[in-house]
């Protein structure tokens, strides 16, 4: 049996692995609210969708590993969710240079962010870039959630991506009802809602609002926004069967990235 699962191979094993110079994906996710109807740990979307395609990748003859998840993501809006866990930027920053240095220090150089949240993407550019500067070893991040959404209008069509994509919704919603719908609550799926307005403007994300059709920066957090982290979304259209056709996306993409990545590594 092919393992792809770092934590589950043994140091024998790693040692034999580790001269065919495996290509190396890192999950990292959150544990922050996702909406009342689904598991606050994306973080388990992200490390699944890891797996999928490192053994999709393995199978076309890129062998590929999938290192432990990183379940706790920078801290952004988030921290008014009760139970959420996320560690400030600076402890982020500190555990990105911490797993990159002891992957590095043996030489293990073909790795892959697989990233599954937005408040990580500045951290993980800014330590691969000082790495880039000094090494020219090159740390691409695949975020999950920001290409989900560029292919869902291609996916699951243009009215149904416009219906569904935002926080608490698609691609999301739909991927981890796919993946884990024994840990969905459907029951729970609020109908959409306009966000609130802060000093007067029109809340448009999670720190941005409106103000005479230009977009500002605001220091606001979730409670201030929504009240129930959906945000620009209807999710009650999610669905399975379009998370299928997410996840298979993803994945074939994933792989072709992985096979395009070891291509220009050798």
């Amino acid at each position: 049996m092919t393992k792809f699962r770092m934590g589950e191979i043994t140091a024998a094993e790693m040692r034999d692995i580790l001269p065919a110079r495996p290509v190396v994906l890192l999950p990292l996710g959150s544990f922050e609210d996702q909406g009342p109807h689904a598991p606050m740990g994306d973080y388990l979307s992200a490390e699944r969708m890891a797996e999928l395609i490192a053994e999709r990748a393995t199978a076309r003859g890129v062998r590929s590993l999938v290192a432990p998840v990183l379940a706790y993501g920078g801290a952004d809006f988030f921290g008014t969710a009760p139970g959420g866990i996320a560690l400030g930027q600076e402890t982020f920053r500190a555990v990105l240079r911490d797993m990159f240095g002891c992957l590095l220090r043996h030489d293990i150089a073909r790795l892959i962010v697989v990233n599954g949240h937005a408040g990580n993407t500045q951290a993980v550019l800014d330590t691969a870039r000082v790495i880039w500067r000094e090494t020219r070893i090159l740390i691409p991040s695949f975020y999950l959630w920001k290409i989900a959404r560029g292919l869902m209008p291609s996916v699951i069509g243009a009215e149904q991506t416009k219906l569904t994509s935002g926080h608490g919704g698609d691609p999301l919603t739909s991927i981890a009802t796919h993946l884990f719908p024994q840990l969905m609550r459907p029951d729970l799926t609020p109908p959409p809602h306009d966000a609130l307005d802060i000093f007067g403007m029109r809340v448009t994300g999670f720190g941005t609002a409106s103000f005479e059709g230009s977009e500002i920066d605001v220091p606001i957090e979730l409670s201030e926004i929504t009240p129930d982290a959906v945000l620009g979304a209807d999710a009650r259209g999610c669905s399975a069967e379009n998370g299928a056709k997410l996840v298979e996306a993803l994945t074939e993409l994933g792989a072709r990235f992985v096979c395009h990545y070891a291509e220009h590594t050798r």
